[in-house]
C-alpha cells in the first residue's frame, strides 16, 4: 500500500512539472518577439525601454536583452558605416564647395590685379589671398592726408573703381578695417589711433557704397588703431605700411548660400 502511494504522488509531481519548461519557452518566445521588434526599429532609445522593462519582469539577470546596443554587433557596424559614409560625403561637399570658392576669389583678385596693373598702383595697392578670405590693402598716402579721416577729393575715383571690383554674384560679406602706425594722434576731430582708424575705415565704406549695385548689408567697417601691424614702427618705410586701409573679401558659406 505504501508503495502505491509513493507511485501515484510521484505521478503527479512529475504531471505538474511540465509547466516550468512550457513557461520558460513562453518566455523566450516572447523575448524573440520584442528582439525583432527592436531590430525593425532604429529608434534605440525605445529598444533600451523595452529591454529594461522586460528585463524588470524577470526580476533582475543577465540574458539577451541586457545589451547595450538594439542590434547585433554586426549590423550595428553596419549602420555605424554608413553614418561614416554620410559624413564623408558632407566633408566631401565643403571641401568641394570650399575649393570652388577660392577659384572664384583668386578671378576676383586677378581682376584686381589687372586694375592695379593698369594703373600703376602696384606701390599703393596689393592683393593676397589668406585663410580668412581675400585681401585689399591700400596705403593710407593714396586716400588720405596725414591725421586725416576724409578721403581726398583727387582719390576718390580710386575708391570707386575697386566699387566696381567689389560688384559680385553671389555677392560676399566684406569687411572694412582702419590701420594706424604708433603715433600718437590727440586733436580736436580724433582723441586717439583709434577714431582715426575707425573713421577712415568708415567713411571709405561710405564712398564705396555709392555704387547702387552694393548692398550696404553686406559691408561691416572695423578700426584697430596701432594694434594690428603688418611691419615695425622704427622706421619711416614701417610705419607707413602700417598706415593702411583693408577690404577683406569673405568666402561664401553653405550659411550664406541659404540666407
Amino acid at each position: 500500500m505504501s508503495r502505491r502511494r509513493n507511485k501515484k504522488s510521484h505521478e503527479e509531481h512529475m504531471s505538474e512539472s511540465w509547466l516550468l519548461p512550457y513557461s520558460d519557452l513562453l518566455t523566450l518566445l516572447l523575448a524573440l518577439f520584442i528582439v525583432l521588434f527592436a531590430m525593425s526599429s532604429v529608434d534605440s532609445q525605445k529598444f533600451t525601454e523595452l529591454s529594461r522593462a522586460f528585463n524588470m519582469a524577470f526580476e533582475g539577470g543577465t540574458g539577451v536583452l541586457e545589451n547595450n546596443s538594439p542590434m547585433p554587433d554586426g549590423m550595428l557596424t553596419g549602420m555605424e558605416g554608413e553614418e561614416g559614409t554620410e559624413k564623408e560625403k558632407e566633408e566631401k561637399k565643403k571641401e568641394v564647395t570650399a575649393d570652388a570658392e577660392i577659384e572664384k576669389l583668386t578671378y576676383i583678385q586677378q581682376r584686381m590685379n589687372a586694375y592695379i596693373a593698369e594703373n600703376h598702383l602696384a606701390e599703393k595697392l596689393e592683393t593676397s589671398l589668406t585663410d580668412e578670405g581675400l585681401l585689399l590693402t591700400i596705403r593710407d598716402n593714396v586716400l588720405f592726408d596725414s591725421g586725416v579721416a576724409e578721403v581726398r577729393e583727387r582719390d576718390k575715383y580710386i575708391a570707386r573703381e575697386i566699387a566696381s571690383l567689389l560688384v559680385m554674384d553671389p555677392p560676399r560679406n566684406i569687411i572694412i578695417s582702419g590701420h594706424t602706425d604708433n603715433v600718437p594722434i590727440r586733436t580736436v576731430d580724433y582723441e586717439s589711433n583709434w577714431e582715426l582708424s575707425v573713421m577712415r575705415a568708415v567713411n571709405f565704406m561710405k564712398l564705396l557704397q555709392e555704387n547702387e549695385k552694393l548692398n550696404p548689408a553686406w559691408f561691416s567697417a572695423k578700426g584697430f588703431g596701432e594694434y594690428k601691424p603688418v611691419a615695425e614702427n622704427k622706421t619711416e618705410a614701417g610705419k607707413a605700411r602700417n598706415r593702411r586701409v583693408e577690404i577683406l573679401i569673405l568666402p561664401r558659406t553653405s550659411l550664406d548660400d541659404k540666407n
